[in-house]
């Protein structure tokens, strides 16, 4: 079996209007901490990223912040994670997130964290990994572009034999159990990530 210890979580660095995602971000990172797994995430204090962090902390975790320059006083640095890296770029951000993650997660957030999700699907798609990715679709967040999804398979541009790998939770507790069990059943090499697509197809709405 092949342990999850990373997790990079994208997610607003907004609250939101719905205490319910603050709730859930806080859920997230207890649930992370007490299960051994290090958050990765993009290095602010604000919104439901700070959240996360600072309930992975709270609770004993070990957390790793990844920031450009440009944002380290506009979403302000977190001081009690452990690791703070400081970097010059948005793509350097995104690769290093990346690279430190066993897995990704997607609480609500905005169109960064749109754009960090989709981009992580459609490198699985193509088959440059097969890191889990997990939508945590609070009070159904996400559902509109789950619903989006479909529609794009039903209009023939998400083909067979190219379905996008990925998982839906409802609720924070779900979450490390499933990217577990997705992990457990990674094939061990590249060649495995069509299979991997299959086992972990789309959610249907």
């Amino acid at each position: 079996m092949r342990r999850i210890e990373s997790i990079c979580v994208y997610c607003g660095s907004a609250d939101g209007r719905d205490e319910a995602h603050r709730a859930a971000a806080t859920a997230l990172g207890r649930e992370m901490a007490q299960a051994g797994i290090r958050l990765v995430y993009g290095g602010g204090a604000l919104g439901l990223m700070g959240t996360v962090a600072r309930s992975v902390v709270e609770a004993g975790g070990e957390v790793t912040g990844i920031i450009p320059d440009f944002l380290t006083r506009k979403e302000k640095l977190l001081d009690d994670v452990q690791e703070t890296i400081v970097v010059p770029d948005m793509h350097t951000r995104k690769r290093l997130m990346f690279e430190r993650a066993d897995a990704f997660v997607a609480l609500p957030g905005g169109i960064g964290t749109l754009e960090e999700l989709v981009e992580q699907m459609t490198w699985a798609q193509l088959g440059r990994h097969q890191k889990p990715i997990l939508l945590l679709s609070v009070d159904d967040f996400w559902k509109p572009l789950l619903t989006l999804l479909s529609h794009m398979r039903e209009q023939g541009f998400i083909r067979a034999g190219h379905e996008l790998a990925y998982l839906v939770a409802e609720r924070p507790s779900e979450v490390v159990p499933m990217l577990e069990a997705a992990a457990a059943h990674r094939p061990p090499r590249e060649d495995g990530d069509r299979k991997a697509a299959e086992r972990f197809v789309e959610r249907k709405f």
